[in-house]
């Protein structure tokens, strides 16, 4: 690492603590809202592996197919597991609607209890089908749900990102606070951590190999490493297919327990 000039040093300092000296156009909350609403097609399917790490580096692997769709006002999304055969035929759908007062329906459907359940809002914060993932985790944050503030600028991997620190308005809420840094290039989140109730570092998730699919830029890989339990989940996509037109027939609880 080359040595710096004190004066060189003190100005990185306030820029890294001045976020407007850093970028005079956008706010936290700006820099969120386009990243949520980047364009990601009309549709969507894929085949999805994810794959659990534990602290012992055991991997156990779990395929699914995966299916989603935008109504403009509301976004369907559905997944179905299909091996291996302790978790077959279990499927899980969410709907996120843009209507900030309205949280996300999710629903799970266990074929062993041959019953789709409702998530509950006190069990958003349950871990997904024994991933590092929460049913929260899976759903769409709103907007207004979280105070965004710019922390600085920041190269991740060749990337120059945004850091935004968003804290939920929700004193309750399983996170404290989360730390988001967004590609400036795409306003696609590369990382994020998240930190628990003591404000203690929880988890991170990274995200990697994008591709651009019939125009649309698609993350095909995302990582969630629990730093507390020293378990990780790989969620890596596989067949993608965006704008080729998905029927409404799959999001419904029917199709949930008939599975595909």
């Amino acid at each position: 690492m080359k040595t710096l000039k004190i004066t060189t040093i003190l100005i990185a300092i306030f820029i890294a603590t001045n976020p407007a000296s850093i970028s005079q156009n956008l706010t936290g909350k700006q820099i969120i809202e386009k990243v949520y609403n980047r364009d990601t097609g009309n549709d969507q399917t894929s085949d999805l592996s994810m794959i659990l790490i534990n602290a012992q580096n055991k991997e156990r692997v779990r395929k699914l197919k995966q299916f989603i769709k935008d109504y403009g006002t509301v976004e369907k999304k559905i997944m179905f597991f299909v091996s291996p055969a302790d978790v077959k035929n279990t499927s899980f759908m969410n709907w996120s609607y843009d209507d900030e007062s309205k949280n996300d329906d999710q629903w799970i459907y266990l074929p062993a209890l041959r019953k789709t359940k409702r998530i509950s809002s006190d069990s958003k914060s349950d871990y997904f089908m024994g991933s590092d993932f929460t049913y929260d985790d899976l759903g769409d944050r709103k907007l207004e749900d979280d105070t965004h503030t710019l922390l600085m600028e920041e190269n991740v991997d060749g990337k120059l990102c945004y850091v935004v620190e968003s804290t939920s308005v929700d004193k309750d809420y399983m996170y404290s606070k989360t730390i988001t840094w967004i590609d400036k290039a795409t306003f696609i989140g590369v990382k994020k951590e998240f930190y628990d109730e003591d404000g203690e570092l929880l988890k991170i998730m990274t995200v990697g190999n994008s591709q651009t699919i019939n125009g649309i830029i698609v993350v095909m890989k995302i990582t969630m490493e629990n730093m507390q339990k020293k378990h990780k989940t790989i969620m890596q996509l596989s067949n993608v297919n965006v704008n080729n037109g998905v029927s409404d027939s799959y999001f419904t609880e029917r199709m949930m327990m008939r599975g595909i």
